[in-house]
């Protein structure tokens, strides 16, 4: 087996082990499950399918690699990669443009390690099922305990604690909130990804392109309808 076919595989394991807990409901639902097994084969992670009707249909697959990071080469990448898939399977049952994206700063946070990764940053937070009847929270994660994410409230009402575990599978979305912490922790990690990237380049060669960005997004042709 060669590197390439190791590297998918190692890949492929990683995503198995931290699978998503969040995901989409209907048409998305229909989209991820076309579109995960490319990204992963590809070595990015879904993070997240959003279907909007506004303006006409837009598809937007929100994608990374593991260390976090997207560039806009990736985007197009994931793009040519997704379109004849999606052209294929035939997911959504009207017209389309596919729009391939980096998480973004204020992230959804779909796996457990979202929630150990982003521990002493502030995230909203609505259930799916209401907990002890509340179907909203915001506050500091904590990390997690299990399938359980553990979160400090920013507001605490008489004789409630401030800590509450909070189930990730029982959550409808779990989104950071955008911080000068946050910002400059996103900085960071960006600088990292581009060294790495830097260091990559120039063990295969002198004349390899600048280091990738962080972040991208990338607007793909307009998905096929097919007649009926």
């Amino acid at each position: 087996m060669d590197d390439t076919q190791d590297n998918t595989q190692d890949n492929t394991q990683d995503n198995a082990a931290d699978k998503r807990l969040i995901a989409e409901q209907g048409v998305g639902a229909r989209v991820a499950a076309v579109v995960e097994p490319v990204l992963e084969n590809m070595g990015f992670r879904l993070v997240r399918v959003h279907v909007s009707g506004s303006l006409g249909c837009t598809v937007q697959v929100m994608a990374e690699r593991p260390d976090g990071s997207m560039s806009i080469e990736d985007c197009e990448e994931v793009s040519r990669a997704l379109s004849p898939v999606l052209d294929v399977n035939d997911p959504v049952d009207r017209a389309y443009r596919l729009e391939i994206s980096s998480p973004g700063i204020d992230r959804p946070l779909v796996r457990r390690g979202d929630f150990e990764r982003y521990a002493g940053h502030i995230a909203k937070i609505e259930m799916a099922v209401p907990h002890e009847g509340r179907k909203r929270f915001r506050g500091t994660l904590l990390g997690t305990e299990g399938a359980l994410a553990r979160v400090r409230r920013d507001q605490v009402a008489e004789g409630e604690q401030p800590d509450v575990l909070l189930s990730i599978e029982e959550m409808a979305e779990a989104r950071l909130v955008l911080t000068d912490a946050l910002i400059t922790e996103s900085l960071r990690r960006g600088k990292a990804a581009e060294r790495a990237a830097a260091e990559g380049a120039e063990e295969e060669t002198a004349a390899e392109e600048a280091p990738k960005q962080p972040n991208g997004k990338h607007r793909g042709k307009a998905g096929k309808r097919r007649a009926s």
